[in-house]
């Protein structure tokens, strides 16, 4: 299949590199490699833009490429054709992949508190999603990790699909302001970039999500089983530069490099400047480590359980996976956090 009408194909390319002064050397070989997200943010991939501009990933010897799509599924569809190395999709459409043969592998958990929620208009009555009985919730993709999130929270709370809420694709950004103000929805199943364009475009909201809905992590970085086993130099790499970026943004020291790193990523997304930082303070805020025992990174094998009961209660999931253990891994989050 296509992605999402755009085709990029990688290419192999190899340059000697001078040894750089002290104890590490730098790698023998520049490779090309790309990297896939979900929706054109630059703020959504932050560490992969401040990696780039700070030349994290060249220290790795890795040229990296970026390339956007419409959705996870179609992350997932460019790691498994060969169209890219790493991606930034949501667990929910992982595990439905793993389920249909793909050896997709979950290899870093970005957003580790959960990047999605349930939102309505400020003023509106509803106080829980339960009250959005008989309503119509927004989503901006049909297959989108969000719509993952919210079956679940619904399932939860004993509703269920076309019996008491219906799911419509309304796009994100101005199309979900459209189907708001047209009163085509009465809730939207939000990103934290959904919530706050939406509410940047004059839509305030609230957000309904229980809070024991929080620990369902978000995006995160994937590869394929095979990159691991072929090249796991390659993955030691990527995910090394990832960790250097990560603390690199996380210092309120380099808030204007790294504004200006996401600037260059996506300039229409930094037209508004006091937009884009405070859109990237919510996004850090969702990044920042549950347990500071663990390495960035680190992927907790109780919440990938919790995910994965709840794609099986929604029927997301048609029976569970029997190796689920494999859908992720922490084998890189030593080295990583070295």
């Amino acid at each position: 299949m296509t992605i999402s009408k755009r085709s990029f194909c990688l290419s192999a390319a190899a340059g000697a590199l001078l040894l750089v002064a002290g104890n590490v050397s730098a790698p023998a070989q520049t490779r090309n490699v790309t990297f896939v997200q979900p929706s054109p943010s630059a703020i959504n991939s932050f560490p992969i833009y401040v990696a780039m501009g700070e030349g994290f990933f060249k220290d790795e010897g890795i040229e990296m490429r970026v390339e956007s799509v419409n959705g996870s599924g179609a992350v997932i569809q460019a790691l498994a054709s060969g169209q890219a190395q790493f991606g930034r999709p949501g667990p929910g459409p992982v595990l439905n992949a793993r389920a249909r043969g793909v050896d997709v592998v979950f290899l870093y958990n970005m957003m580790v508190k959960s990047s999605f929620g349930i939102v309505v208009k400020e003023g509106e009555s509803f106080k829980s999603p339960t009250d959005l009985k008989g309503k119509v919730i927004g989503v901006g993709t049909a297959d989108g990790a969000e719509v993952s999130f919210a079956r679940g929270v619904l399932s939860a709370l004993g509703m269920e699909e076309k019996r008491d809420y219906t799911f419509l694709t309304v796009g994100d950004g101005g199309m979900a302001t459209a189907a708001f103000t047209r009163g085509d929805i009465s809730a939207y199943a939000a990103s934290t970039a959904d919530a706050a364009i939406l509410s940047h475009r004059g839509i305030k909201l609230r957000d309904i999500t229980p809070i024991e809905f929080v620990t369902f992590f978000g995006n995160g970085f994937a590869v394929m089983q095979q990159t691991i086993d072929k090249d796991p130099k390659l993955v030691e790499g990527f995910g090394r530069a990832v960790v250097r970026a990560q603390e690199f943004a996380v210092d309120p020291a380099n808030r204007e490099k790294v504004l200006a790193h996401l600037k260059a990523g996506m300039p229409q997304e930094s037209e508004d400047k006091a937009f884009a930082n405070a859109l990237f303070e919510q996004v850090l805020a969702k990044t920042m480590r549950v347990d500071e025992s663990k390495g960035w990174g680190y992927q907790n094998p109780k919440d990938w359980e919790a995910w994965h009961v709840s794609l099986v209660e929604t029927g997301s999931l048609k029976q569970p996976i029997p190796d689920l253990e494999k859908a992720y891994t922490n084998a890189f989050v030593e080295v990583w956090n070295k």
